[in-house]
């Protein structure tokens, strides 16, 4: 049966609904203009001066001719620079399109070419990258450097400060956009192919603040938010800037890389409430803890992690050294954010929780029916923030948007207390001798070992021709990597899982393929035969 959360909220948006005015004006409008609303490397930014730089940018796209409808590519490092070019973007009725900072000249040309974008807002550090793209595309009529000179990155190239300088003290309407239009689009990872065009509504980014802003993590504005998922994300979209925009409160902006490193330092600094991270980086924090008692923040109250399974062994370890749980959630870009989640004092480990307020979840088997308990199925979701569909992609979006549903493509089992368990993507999934496998559930054993940082499991056949687990190691010690070690591992295994489980073959890396969100990238893995 298909499973709804605990309750709903009914959110009344009236007539017109423009996600800049709530966002960011109503805070103005409400008296708390002198809150401060981001930190960055620059230094605190209140909501007053957000407001400022949403109009500034609004204005200057506007002198720039970029029109209702028109796409906004905003390639960002994280900084003010991106919440003030998104909402400005918005306040237009111009559809903004983070993408990922991460990505190659090659991708930046795909998307901008899916995309058919007027403009380009990109930070100076990336303008290499996309020389070569601007000089291939002429249907980008600006170039706009949100940071430094616009000099410093192509001729044709437009300084946002001087852009907006000129523009200073405009007052900027909102456009007359209603809560169902099309506000902003996100591009999928490409983990399942190609980079598609997330096409999501104005109300999407308050429905995801109230269910799960709200509803699971009680954000108020006494809060301090850290994400180390990057703005150009759904997951950090959420995180960094619409749930402490929609409470009132403070968002820690970091623009490098998400480092252990990076983000133990950042944590000290800043002292969060809140921490927003993706399994491979809280081991990764945790490993480089080992030695350092220093508190991360004194004042860390929730931590959330999303991407992937949250292995049991790392949650207990993180709540032993940290002193607080880590709610393990499941979303897709599709959704905007976490649609299945734990609940603060109520973190069943190694599950992704129950529905969120808001959505509707249900596991089905091959024939379409509805999967016993304990059975893996296809995960189904519907609810208040699924994406209209892809952007060009009218296939892509018959097969995945279903009658209100949306196919996520995750497999999925649901326990009799009503809890999800994760198994993996479905080309994850192995049938060994005629069963399932899920290998999320053999690397949460591997990574129960002291000695293993990081593990993937994928299929190999043998030379039978039959599939059996194949295990990739990154070890704690770089000297465990020997075949000892791995038949210690293989034994630790058949002691917690059944022995069809158990991987027939380990070989240790120095580190796994991941996306720029943290994903395993378990299809690298299986390539290499």
């Amino acid at each position: 049966m298909p499973m709804k959360s605990d309750r709903r909220t009914t959110i009344d948006f009236g007539q017109r609904f423009n996600a800049a005015s709530y966002f960011v004006d109503r805070h103005l409008d409400e008296g708390n203009g002198e809150r401060i609303a981001f930190v960055d490397e620059s230094g605190p930014h209140s909501y007053f001066e957000l407001a400022r730089r949403v109009a500034g940018a609004a204005a200057a796209l506007k002198d720039c001719g970029v029109n209702v409808g028109d796409r906004v590519i905003l390639c960002l490092l994280d900084s003010i620079n991106f919440p003030a070019i998104f909402f400005g973007a918005l306040k237009i009725g111009a559809i903004p399109v983070p993408i990922n900072t991460y990505l190659t000249a090659a991708d930046y040309e795909a998307i901008a070419r899916d995309s058919e974008p007027v403009a380009v807002v990109l930070s100076s550090a990336l303008g290499d990258l996309w020389r070569p793209v601007l000089s291939g595309i002429c249907a980008i009529r600006n170039l706009i450097v949100a940071d430094g000179a616009a000099a410093d990155v192509a001729r044709v190239a437009l300084s946002l400060d001087a852009l907006a300088g000129e523009n200073a003290g405009t007052t900027i309407e909102a456009a007359p956009t209603r809560a169902g239009d099309i506000g902003f689009w996100l591009y999928s990872s490409g983990s399942t192919g190609k980079p598609k065009g997330v096409m999501h509504r104005h109300a999407d980014l308050l429905h995801t603040a109230v269910h799960y802003g709200d509803g699971v993590l009680g954000i108020t504005g006494r809060d301090r938010i850290f994400s180390a998922s990057k703005m150009f994300f759904a997951y950090g979209l959420g995180n960094a800037c619409t749930f402490p925009l929609h409470a009132g409160a403070t968002s820690i902006l970091m623009p490098e890389r998400a480092t252990a490193q990076s983000i133990i330092r950042a944590m000290r600094t800043h002292q969060p409430t809140m921490f927003f991270g993706v399994p491979t980086l809280f081991a990764s924090i945790l490993a480089h803890l080992e030695n350092n008692a220093e508190p991360l923040s004194s004042q860390l109250r929730i931590c959330a992690s999303a991407g992937e399974a949250l292995p049991a062994a790392i949650a207990e370890k993180w709540r032993a050294r940290c002193g607080v749980e880590i709610l393990d959630g499941l979303g897709s870009t599709e959704v905007l954010h976490i649609f299945i989640s734990n609940r603060p004092g109520a973190v069943r480990q190694a599950s992704s929780g129950t529905p969120v307020s808001g959505y509707e979840v249900a596991i089905r088997s091959d024939d379409g029916s509805d999967a016993d308990v304990g059975e893996v199925g296809d995960l189904w979701v519907r609810g208040d923030s699924i994406a209209a569909g892809y952007w060009n992609a009218p296939d892509a979006t018959t097969r995945t948007f279903v009658d209100g549903w949306l196919r996520t493509g995750d497999k999925c089992s649901r326990d009799a207390e009503g809890f999800y368990h994760y198994a993996g993507r479905g080309d994850d999934m192995l049938k060994v001798g005629g069963i399932w496998l899920s290998p999320v559930e053999v690397e949460a054993a591997l990574l129960e070992h002291s000695g293993v940082l990081d593990a993937a499991v994928v299929g190999a056949a043998d030379a039978d021709s039959l599939i059996k687990p194949r295990a990739f190691i990154v070890p704690r010690n770089p000297g465990d990597a020997c075949n000892e070690f791995a038949d210690r591992l293989k034994q630790f295994v058949r002691e917690r899982l059944a022995h069809y489980k158990c991987p027939r073959w380990i070989e240790f890396r120095t580190e796994l393929p991941r996306t720029s969100t943290g994903k395993l990238r378990r299809s690298a893995l299986r390539d290499e035969g």
